[in-house]
């Protein structure tokens, strides 16, 4: 059983699939910055579920993967820059400082002594689900503004919250915006990993400029796909049912895990179970591939994720249940 990717397994919701084929006969060039309904969608949904105060500007994304790994490129970032990142995180962070060639600084907390040109902050964390406080949110304002730094959220599981309640960083900056960029995508909310749909909401100078840039890069959300995020966006319904999937399948893996003697840290939010037996993780991903069930060894987020494995809830009922039950053999 693969535990292993954080790829969506359940169907693209019924609206958005109408919605995509509605817009399917599209032979222009779509818009960069997005269609005006777009655009417009993607406002209200920042204001509703982020917090966001007036005035931000909005951009759509090829997904956020692509925009991870482009961010330091994109806003001039370069060669003699620092770029903070978290202690453990998605590796795209780290490759997207690397292909601007700047230099890569890991924290959990503002680092002293640092003048970063930019900091990406992820809260719910992938891999850990592990949520950031008001005050840590906060904390990261002040020494973005206090540095020079653009300070960049990556919100991405902002709508799977389970122990603890998610904040976007839009809705603790006192309604200035300098300087602030947050991430979202369709991707787990909605089942359009497949889509490549995303957004990045904020400052809007800086929004401005990434749209300059994306223009002449090619950088386009197709045209049909647009329309699909306009249909997602709108509708909750349906996001409310894949959260309640996720929730049955957290339940069963989380007991099984700790069963089989596991503790589980974090993983307040979001798609995966941060685990671990106390031994390298690279020992625990080879005991659990000899029962067939695979996960993803910590180390690959980072030399602090050296003892943990994550556990991705993105698999069907079924796939679920058997892996429950071969961990119960073991």
């Amino acid at each position: 059983m693969d535990l292993s990717i954080g790829t969506p397994v359940d169907p693209v919701p019924a609206v958005v699939r109408k919605a995509l084929a509605e817009a399917s006969d599209w032979p222009g060039y779509p818009l960069t910055a997005g269609t005006a309904e777009l655009r417009q969608e993607i406002t209200a949904w920042t204001a509703r579920h982020c917090g966001a105060p007036p005035g931000f500007g909005v951009l759509p994304t090829i997904g956020s993967k692509e925009l991870v790994a482009w961010l330091p490129s994109l806003l001039g970032v370069g060669p003699g820059d620092t770029v903070v990142i978290p202690e453990v995180c998605y590796p795209t962070y780290e490759v997207g400082v690397r292909l601007a060639g700047a230099t890569v600084v890991r924290a959990d907390s503002p680092p002293g002594g640092v003048r970063p040109a930019l900091i990406w902050i992820n809260s719910p964390g992938n891999p850990t689900g592990r949520v950031a406080s008001e005050a840590e949110l906060r904390a990261w304002i002040a020494y973005a503004r206090a540095t020079g730094a653009v300070l960049v959220s990556d919100e991405c599981y902002l709508t799977l919250p389970w122990t603890a309640q998610p904040l976007s960083v839009l809705s603790v900056c006192d309604g200035d915006l300098t300087g602030l960029l947050a991430v979202h995508s369709l991707s787990k909310r909605s089942n359009l990993a497949g889509y490549r749909a995303g957004f990045v909401a904020g400052d809007p100078e800086l929004v401005g400029e990434l749209l300059a840039v994306r223009k002449h890069a090619g950088m386009i959300v197709p045209g049909p796909v647009q329309a699909a995020m306009i249909a997602a966006l709108a509708d909750e319904s349906h996001v409310d049912e894949q959260r309640a999937r996720y929730a049955a399948r957290r339940e069963l893996l989380s007991g099984a895990l700790r069963e089989a003697g596991f503790t589980i840290d974090h993983s307040q939010a979001g798609l995966y179970l941060w685990s671990t037996r106390g031994e390298d993780c690279w020992q625990t991903v080879d005991a659990l591939a000899e029962l067939g069930v695979l996960v993803a060894p910590g180390a690959i987020y980072g030399p602090g994720g050296a003892q943990h494995v994550r556990v991705a809830l993105t698999a069907t009922d079924e796939r679920v249940r058997t892996a429950v039950a071969r961990l119960a053999a073991r």
